[in-house]
């Protein structure tokens, strides 16, 4: 996997450092992640949170732009959604393929099995259509090859041009809107627990970077986490 050569020697414990935001060059990208934040209490969050990290000697670099990141954001606009059907199938396939012991061993296998089980699986609630879909795709043929080409532009040209331009170590979004702008890239990303809404809901903060940043992620994240104490562990038990 490409990811395998990022990992560092030693592992990723020995970057949870509480001063770990000291130095760090952050980028804030409002446009359009904060812009479609409707609760008073997240955005007032969010904006207490970049204070936060610049009192704990971050660079804070504002109001920066991505190219293309509507496109990039909407998965049936980029293409994202067909790579990701292709793809699906094929790795559901090869995984299901090598297991030991096991009567499903395809996604026709998966979903025939689902078709017979309607209730154990709740097809009612959740369906298959996705599976259904995936399962129609036949590997990345011409026009698959050329929507990942348009994905690699879309990321080279958007959040990386926006990286190496600004010098920045990490960028930082509310919550998980920016799913799609590291997914398609294959960008390293961290959501952190960031306060609560109004109606008690649970919301986050996402710091992301370039391949290979997971270290700086863990040192900005960790130290971030450390510094806000925000999160409540949940009550476990029955009522």
């Amino acid at each position: 996997m490409e990811g395998a050569k990022f990992i560092p020697e030693g592992g990723y414990k020995q970057f949870l450092n509480e001063n770990g935001l000291k130095g760090k060059r952050l980028g804030i990208v409002r446009h359009p992640f904060v812009e479609k934040i409707h609760d008073t209490a997240e955005l007032a969050a969010f904006e207490t949170h970049i204070d936060t990290c610049r009192k704990r000697a971050a660079e804070i670099v504002d109001n920066l732009k991505i190219d293309d990141v509507e496109t990039i954001l909407e998965p049936n606009h980029s293409g994202e959604v067909s790579i990701m059907m292709a793809e699906f199938k094929a790795a559901i396939n090869i995984y299901l393929k090598e297991l030991v012991d096991s009567p499903v061993r395809s996604l026709a296998d998966i979903i025939a099995f689902n078709e017979s089980n309607p209730e154990l699986e709740k097809l009612t609630e959740y369906d298959q259509h996705t599976f259904i879909a995936a399962e129609k795709t036949d590997g990345l043929g011409e026009h698959e090859k050329a929507i990942l080409e348009k994905l690699e532009n879309l990321s080279c040209n958007g959040f990386e041009k926006l990286m190496k331009e600004n010098e920045l170590d990490a960028i930082v979004i509310p919550g998980s809107r920016a799913c799609p702008l590291f997914a398609i890239g294959g960008y390293p990303a961290i959501t952190i627990p960031a306060g609560y809404a109004t109606d008690g809901m649970p919301f986050g903060i996402c710091f992301g970077g370039l391949k290979g940043s997971e270290p700086k992620l863990i040192e900005i994240s960790y130290a971030f986490e450390k510094a806000t104490k925000v999160r409540r562990p949940p009550p476990l038990g029955g009522s």
